[in-house]
């Protein structure tokens, strides 16, 4: 992957995932989101057992529900996002948290630069990252892009590497990751993000694929069986990080 030297930074970038991350689980927003996932695919004239296993697949397969909806359905991804996340009564659910600000203004920019990292559409990655009262922290935001055909997405690597690429960072170890999903943090350190952190807080409710979960306190590990940091408070991250905070 070549970058032009102009685009070249030395510092740290550090990615946060938005969704179950920048802001927590208890405010139960994959639920709300699970149910008009399997609304949509009931739409196409599934029964309910055919929506949610179909939905458990797709997921599987391509980490994104969407994805195999688009290959194998033909879905408009912009109807499914309006549908789905667009639908959302998010400035209901979520409001700013200013530990999680702090958090963010207590990163020294001299040494690191703060992205954020969604497999959402970029108009729900804005719409919460406003709300959150966030979006002045964050320089940047590399989100899916609907319009492309067979976008990439996490855990894949070209999602990792188009992130690279979009923030103008050549070497995978200069890059920190956090997400609530280990198949992502597994995928970022696939790629050389080695400082990548697993956040999951622990016993609170959430929904894969559309079927509710207590979020396990089990330890998953690397196929290579090193352990990935976890965390389940984001404050956590002034210890494990302590280089990149003032």
């Amino acid at each position: 992957m070549t970058m032009p030297e102009d685009t070249q930074d030395d510092r740290l970038v550090v990615f946060f995932d938005i969704d179950n991350t920048l802001y927590s689980a208890n405010h139960k927003i994959a639920q709300e989101m699970g149910v008009r996932i399997h609304a949509y695919f009931v739409s196409l004239g599934l029964s309910d057992e055919e929506a949610a296993d179909l939905h458990s697949q797709y997921y599987t397969q391509y980490g994104l529900a969407l994805r195999g909806l688009q290959r194998h359905h033909d879905v408009d991804p912009i109807d499914f996002n309006e549908k789905c996340d667009g639908s959302l009564p998010l400035e209901e659910m979520l409001k700013p948290n200013p530990r999680v600000r702090q958090l963010l203004q207590d990163i020294d920019r001299s040494k690191c630069r703060v992205w954020a990292l969604t497999n959402a559409y970029r108009t729900h990655a804005e719409r919460v990252l406003k709300i959150l009262g966030l979006r002045d922290q964050i320089e940047g935001v590399v989100s899916c892009d609907y319009h492309e055909e067979n976008f990439p997405s996490k855990p894949q690597p070209a999602f990792y590497l188009k992130a690279m690429q979009q923030a103008g960072v050549r070497d995978p170890s200069k890059c920190l990751f956090v997400d609530d999903s280990f198949s992502n943090v597994e995928g970022a350190k696939r790629v050389g993000w080695i400082r990548s952190v697993h956040f999951r807080e622990v016993g609170l409710e959430t929904v894969e694929a559309s079927h509710a979960m207590r979020i396990s306190q089990d330890q998953e590990k690397l196929l290579n069986g090193d352990e990935i940091p976890v965390i389940d408070d984001l404050q956590q991250l002034r210890e494990l990080w302590q280089d990149i905070f003032v």
